[in-house]
């Protein structure tokens, strides 16, 4: 069993010494690559060696029971402790998505129900920002689209990670189970009658693309230049400073308003647009690779409704994973950690039970 460690066993000493040579440094993206990848092997390596020594101990402490009863429940002990270590050892060896370490970028947009459905996107958008503040992370209002009552017609965010991340648990690894159609249930601020109104909002979390992971050739694009609309400073409303970009082969279409200049509205498009094409391009790898997507695709289909906020009842529901829990007002405060946690454990119960 785990044969395959051994040979993660010999990279990550092989990492171990390339990352003592100050040679390495000299090119700091790959010191830090090669850093990643060891961070990724150090806990599948420890785990694998306590699970080696605990069967060790198992045989030992068997050989003594024979000598005196005593050391029966020891066995035991160590029996339950290498059950344990054998769990943890499969899921750190189940493929990891490459994108978990990643930055995002998080888009929020109004649905069906008019005013009321953008004041929930609204809604979203703090509910984001509490737990990126609660976690550490670092947010920056990329554009935004207000809506008259205060609301958001859309919103884009970046989300960042704090520096010292650890491995398989940067923004990606948490936020992607966050895309999809949310559903809200309650009695809008509009609703004189006091009647409970159904309405949506949609969110789509894509990770940050580099540079250097997403070319794109200006022969592609169409840069479109027009007057920004809505709040913002004296010149926000009488300059073509807002941006719209249409990328030519894909049909992707992004605008940018926020800045003040066409410039950075230009370069806050751009970064959108390569975040989308990157999603775009691990989406159709995953189709391709019809075998490598049975234990890498997540389980969570993102085209769908994923949840419902139930304002009456103060209920949340997930609908992926069955997750449902009686805390609303405290998930909209930012207390989004259990809601999360419960498709990351369904995701990875699919990956072991696919991997085995």
């Amino acid at each position: 069993m785990f044969e395959a460690v051994e040979e993660l066993i010999g990279e990550h000493a092989d990492l171990e010494k390339r990352l003592a040579d100050p040679a390495v440094h000299a090119d700091q993206r790959e010191a830090t690559r090669l850093g990643k990848r060891y961070a990724e092997l150090t806990p599948i390596v420890g785990t694998y060696r306590s699970w080696k020594q605990t069967g060790e101990d198992i045989e030992t402490a068997r050989e003594l029971a024979q000598l005196d009863a005593d050391f029966a429940d020891e066995v035991k002990e160590l029996e339950a402790r290498r059950e344990e270590l054998t769990d943890r050892l499969r899921l750190l060896l189940v493929p990891r998505d490459p994108s978990d370490d990643k930055d995002v970028i998080l888009e929020v947009k109004a649905g069906e129900g008019g005013e009321e459905s953008a004041l929930f996107a609204g809604d979203l958008l703090r509910m984001y920002l509490r737990y990126a503040e609660r976690v550490g992370w670092k947010t920056e209002i990329i554009d935004a689209n207000e809506s008259d009552l205060g609301g958001y017609k859309d919103v884009q965010v970046a989300v960042k990670a704090k520096s010292n991340a650890e491995p398989g648990q940067g923004v990606w690894a948490r936020l992607k189970y966050e895309g999809g159609v949310h559903r809200v249930q309650r009695v809008p601020a509009t609703e004189s009658q006091g009647r409970i109104h159904t309405s949506a909002a949609g969110v789509l979390v894509t990770p940050e693309a580099e540079e250097v992971e997403v070319e794109i050739s200006q022969n592609d694009l169409r840069i479109d230049v027009y007057r920004s609309s809505g709040p913002g400073g004296q010149s926000v409303n009488t300059t073509d400073s807002a941006v719209r970009i249409t990328h030519l082969p894909t049909g992707i279409v992004v605008s940018c308003q926020n800045e003040k200049s066409q410039l950075q509205n230009k370069e806050q498009a751009l970064r959108i647009l390569r975040s989308r094409l990157l999603a775009a391009a691990q989406e159709e790898a995953e189709r391709e690779a019809s075998d490598a997507r049975r234990s890498q695709v997540r389980t969570v289909d993102r085209s769908e409704r994923i949840r419902t906020y139930n304002f009456p009842e103060n209920r949340i529901s997930d609908h992926r994973v069955g997750f449902k829990a009686y805390n609303l007002d405290q998930v909209l405060d930012g207390e989004l950690d259990p809601v999360i946690q419960a498709c990351v454990d369904a995701d990875a119960a699919a990956k072991l039970a696919a991997a085995q």
